[in-house]
């Protein structure tokens, strides 16, 4: 069956897109029930967009969870095999809180999951694809990217306290140098050692231009991270556009549950991300795992933002009847002009409201246009 694109939303077109894209680079589709056990979840709040869960108890009395997140699902699903990763995409509401508001929601979401024995092979394909993602629904896109690594040994080279620590990774994701320094001083580090968390905060833009200016600040392990940045960044195809490419490294998240690599994507005419993901190792490990993980979602809901083009008519063609109107041969008349190309609402009188390219009455010899 041939898809009129014309009669689709944002939101279907993305769908249909994102499905054909994932299914050429070998992913499959994942597929999970609306309920998971809440223990799940409970134990990994920090990892969840939102930690307000709606719960009841199971006909066998364990404390159910209708499903906030897909991720730790799929986790769940796989197991280790050395040498080998499990490729998966999936298109599936989710139910919790949005963003400001204390009412629960359906979300819909899509993205992929790359977990197992993961490699700088596979860190670059879940990046290419994100930005092909951003590119299939909107050819005006950015994708920031950035390394943990590179934020977490400028972070550990200040010798700050716990919650100093904390403090300071809270005003890099909010690019507040202010705060940043603040901590800083507070804690008694010299102001010749915050110069890399300065450039952290301030750089942002093409990223050998970004890696170029914090390069002279970074100590043996942020020039590793940022090696595999440069390696991942230069594997990622002559079809990518790499002006849409842009360091940030306010894109971070816990570091607990994440490492490695952090993205974040934006499209015009949406005020938030509409793409995040990264590397998350650190949650497989803390769920016993040995595996890696990298991958993304995308929040499809946040589409209705966008202006949606309007049809200028809700059918090419109105087909008027009568009640003694042979239904068989104004069966075949509808079917005649769909043929054609056109669109047809058959109607015994003109609907209120509709807006039609072209009027017909259907007689005896056929739809006759008025």
């Amino acid at each position: 069956m041939k898809i009129n694109d014309q009669k689709l939303s944002s939101t279907e077109r993305a769908v249909f897109a994102l499905r054909s894209l994932y299914d050429r680079y070998g992913y499959s589709q994942y597929k999970m029930g609306k309920f998971e056990e809440y223990d799940l979840y409970a134990e990994n709040k920090s990892f969840l967009v939102s930690d307000s869960i709606i719960t009841f108890t199971g006909s066998g009395g364990k404390l159910l969870a209708l499903k906030p997140d897909v991720t730790l699902s799929i986790v769940k699903s796989t197991k280790d095999e050395p040498g080998t990763v499990s490729k998966v995409y999936y298109n599936e509401n989710v139910y919790r809180a949005k963003d400001g508001d204390r009412d629960f929601g359906e979300i819909m979401q899509a993205g992929l999951e790359c977990i197992g024995d993961i490699d700088a092979y596979s860190v670059s394909e879940v990046i290419m694809l994100a930005a092909k993602s951003l590119s299939l629904i909107s050819e005006d896109f950015v994708l920031d990217i950035s390394h943990l690594g590179i934020i977490s040994s400028a972070i550990e080279s200040l010798g700050l306290s716990a919650s100093g620590k904390s403090g300071v990774l809270a005003a890099i994701s909010d690019k507040n140098l202010h705060s940043a320094l603040a901590i800083c001083a507070e804690e008694g580090v010299e102001t010749e050692k915050t110069a890399l968390l300065s450039a952290l905060i301030t750089s942002y833009g093409e990223p050998q231009k970004v890696l170029s200016e914090i390069e002279g600040y970074l100590d043996e392990n942020g020039k590793v991270a940022a090696d595999e940045l440069r390696n991942v960044l230069s594997m990622l195809g002559d079809d990518i556009p790499m002006d849409k490419i842009r360091i940030d490294f306010s894109v971070a998240g816990d570091m607990s549950y994440y490492c490695g690599f952090a993205i974040s994507g934006f499209i015009r005419g949406v005020s938030k991300s509409i793409l995040s993901g990264g590397q998350y190792d650190n949650l497989l490990c803390r769920m016993g795992r040995r595996s890696g993980a990298v991958g993304f979602a995308i929040y499809l809901d946040l589409l209705s933002e966008l202006e949606e083009e309007r049809d200028e008519f809700d059918v090419d063609v109105l087909l008027l009847y009568d009640e003694k109107a042979d239904i068989s041969a104004l069966r075949k008349e509808a079917d005649r002009l769909t043929k054609e190309g056109m669109s047809v609402s058959a109607q015994r009188a003109i609907p209120e409201k509709m807006r039609y390219k072209k009027l017909f009455r259907f007689t005896e010899g056929g739809a006759v246009e008025i």
